[in-house]
């Protein structure tokens, strides 16, 4: 049974920090691909950063330079460290394990999410 458990959310003052984890279980995760999602109230599921089997990584642009994703394979475990926070990264932070098979069949799994709260 696959489980991806997030942890480290909360309401922070903007201009704070937070430092999300993520554990998984029930998967080889040091051949999965894994990334932080957001989702806020109203709108679109948002790719924040990924970080892949080889090590590369990408950050949307609007945390770029303020977020930083890190994984420790040994661990099992995903971090996302948020600084410099704005109201507008509030929303529910989820977890994301993607493996790749071929180009057309992957295994693709989400946690249950953490909420951040960013006051002004």
């Amino acid at each position: 049974q696959v489980q991806l458990v997030e942890s480290g959310g909360g309401l922070v003052q903007a201009g704070g920090s937070l430092r999300l984890s993520c554990a998984a279980s029930g998967i080889i995760f040091s051949i999965n691909d894994m990334s932080w999602y957001r989702q806020a109230p109203g709108k679109q599921r948002e790719l924040v950063a990924t970080i892949t089997v080889g090590g590369s990584i990408g950050y949307a642009d609007s945390v770029k330079g303020r977020f930083t994703i890190s994984r420790d394979n040994a661990k099992n475990l995903v971090f996302l460290q948020m600084n410099s926070l704005k109201p507008e990264d509030t929303a529910i932070y989820v977890c994301n394990a993607r493996r790749t098979f071929t180009r057309d069949i992957s295994t693709n799994y989400d946690g249950q999410g953490t909420q951040v709260t960013v006051s002004a």
